[in-house]
């Protein structure tokens, strides 16, 4: 269904570039997780602070592993409850992962999406992506392409068109350590 539109924006990811594409709830912008020039510039265009911290999406667990302390097997399993689905967790970061996706914290944010373009985009990239929210920080994040389009005109270098998977609210939040839920989904 995607396959030329996948082919298209991986290669736009590698490439270095920004992209829009549709998540469980609403349209996320991304890039590589390890090109800083790349978050830099969608921080930028997002005007989000480098403190704050970003969210990874993937296709599986294994392609955040790397990012990612090891877990026990509880941890584990109550990741595999959840994902894929619409649940991102705040896990403890492994030493030397770039503050611009930690921010302020020792954990990063990670999700094994449930949306089938979003997790497509991932297995062509063959990483996990950033994935924040497709707005200018204080407004509404873009439900669709047109709101991509009419928030970051040609700002942007691919836009990956699509439904967004339905979810009513942005994805729930939860700390792993100490299951502090962030924000409710």
């Amino acid at each position: 269904m995607y396959g030329l539109q996948l082919r298209i924006a991986a290669r736009v990811v590698r490439a270095g570039g920004l992209i829009a594409y549709p998540t469980e709830a609403v349209y996320g912008l991304g890039c590589d997780p390890c090109d800083e020039s790349a978050v830099m510039r969608l921080l930028a265009l997002k005007r989000r602070s480098v403190n704050k911290g970003l969210i990874l999406i993937a296709a599986d667990f294994a392609q955040l592993e790397p990012f990612l302390h090891p877990l026990s097997s509880s941890d584990r399993a109550r990741l595999a409850a959840t994902w894929p689905g619409p649940q991102t967790w705040l896990i403890s970061a492994k030493p030397g992962v770039p503050r611009w996706l930690t921010g302020r914290h020792d954990t990063l944010a990670v999700r094994v999406t449930a949306h089938p373009a979003a997790a497509a985009l991932c297995r062509s990239c063959g990483h996990p992506l950033v994935s924040t929210s497709a707005n200018i920080s204080a407004r509404p994040p873009a439900c669709s392409t047109l709101a991509v389009r009419r928030q970051f005109g040609q700002r942007l270098d691919y836009v990956l068109s699509g439904p967004t998977g339905g979810a009513a609210k942005p994805t729930a939040i939860q700390d792993l350590r100490t299951g502090y839920m962030v924000r409710s989904g």
